[in-house]
């Protein structure tokens, strides 16, 4: 039976037009491959929607995301909209807020080098050896969305001692926010190798021993099977590093996992091949981990990679086309291993013929795809 899946666009700014049409294109071959349709509604979100509407995330955007069966988002933000003025808006305010409107509490970043980039990292090979880790990041809760202000006239604030300017951030997390991350931790772990890391700072942060109380609880009613392993956040950075294959699930708070996973990205060479879903109690979201590079935008340069891995996720959590994701991911196994590269993803031993740009490391997926 021939079925249809409606995907609102959201190109953004930078290089996300251009990796947008590459995700584009291999769903229409999806389409062709298929009983599936996929139908688009392309709508505006970060630095051009400021640009058309003054707003980061204008309501016709929320709307459309909310009657989609999927969000596919490709980047957002530039110089062009950077201000610590507060009462402008920023891109990022974009992104905070369709998260925050569709309820998606979880994010899930897989974090798993291919045997054909391991010269693209900069660590050893031996060293990436068994690499297969999936971060569960909280996304709605924390420092993010506390309660936060700038306040002038304050004593003792300025150089010197006198008069000056103060600003606060607020880190607060609930049980229930805690506990539903957790949970989706711990039940993805039970589909993976059944080994939890909760990452906090109890020593420091009273937010992290509320966070650490919930997680052994929930741990003790319900997943004594899983193995559960407390870890401070800077001791995870560093492990990242010094032995990233001891990883299974890491689930940690809001800002926490935003850093971790940007580090954890250049385990696979480039932050231009780490995919993300973003997942919770509306329209499932799907976008790369890398932001929209102004300083390559329209020369054609960009890696689609990332953007087409979160394309596979999409494929799976929301729609259930878990073969359709499989050939997908075998599709882009493929062609790296026959040593195509954009120019982020090259090294010493790439062929210079074998350097292709966003376009064509699309076409090559795409035909990969049809050879399938």
């Amino acid at each position: 039976m021939s079925r249809t899946c409606h995907i609102c666009l959201l190109p953004g700014d930078g290089i996300g037009p251009e990796i947008t049409a590459e995700a584009v294109k291999v769903l229409g071959v999806m389409s062709e491959l298929s009983d599936v349709t996929f139908e688009f509604t392309e709508a505006l979100l970060g630095g051009a929607a400021i640009d058309a509407t003054g707003t980061a995330l204008p309501e016709a955007t929320l709307a459309a995301a909310r009657e989609a069966d999927a969000v596919l988002l490709a980047a957002i933000g530039g110089p062009k909209w950077d201000t610590t003025d507060p009462d402008k808006p920023r891109p990022e305010q974009g992104l905070l807020g369709i998260r925050k409107a569709l309820g998606l509490y979880a994010n899930l970043r897989p974090v798993k080098p291919l045997d054909a980039l391991s010269a693209a990292s900069t660590l050893r090979p031996e060293v990436l050896a068994g690499v297969d880790m999936l971060i569960v990041r909280e996304l709605t809760g924390g420092l993010y969305f506390g309660a936060r202000a700038r306040e002038t006239g304050v004593p003792g604030a300025a150089t010197g001692g006198g008069v000056g300017m103060r600003a606060y951030d607020t880190m607060t997390y609930t049980e229930r926010e805690i506990e539903r991350i957790a949970r989706t931790a711990f039940d993805a772990a039970r589909t993976r190798r059944n080994r939890v890391h909760s990452v906090d700072k109890a020593n420091v942060l009273e937010s992290s021993r509320l966070w650490r109380e919930v997680v052994h609880r929930l741990h003790d009613a319900e997943y004594p099977d899983v193995e559960l392993i407390d870890q401070l956040v800077d001791n995870t950075a560093m492990q990242l590093i010094r032995d990233p294959a001891q990883f299974d699930v890491i689930v940690t708070e809001n800002m926490f996992g935003d850093i971790l996973s940007d580090e954890a990205s250049m385990l696979t060479g480039s932050l231009g091949m780490l995919a993300s879903a973003s997942l919770g109690d509306g329209t499932a979201l799907y976008e790369p981990s890398h932001g929209s590079a102004p300083d390559i935008a329209g020369r054609g340069i960009a890696n689609p990679l990332a953007m087409l891995l979160s394309v596979e996720l999409m494929l799976r959590y929301s729609f259930g086309m878990h073969d359709a994701a499989d050939a997908l991911a075998s599709s882009i196994e493929g062609v790296l291993a026959d040593g195509w590269r954009t120019r982020d993803i090259a090294d010493e031993h790439t062929l210079p013929q074998r350097t292709v740009g966003t376009s064509v490391m699309g076409d090559l997926v795409a035909a990969r795809l049809r050879a399938q």
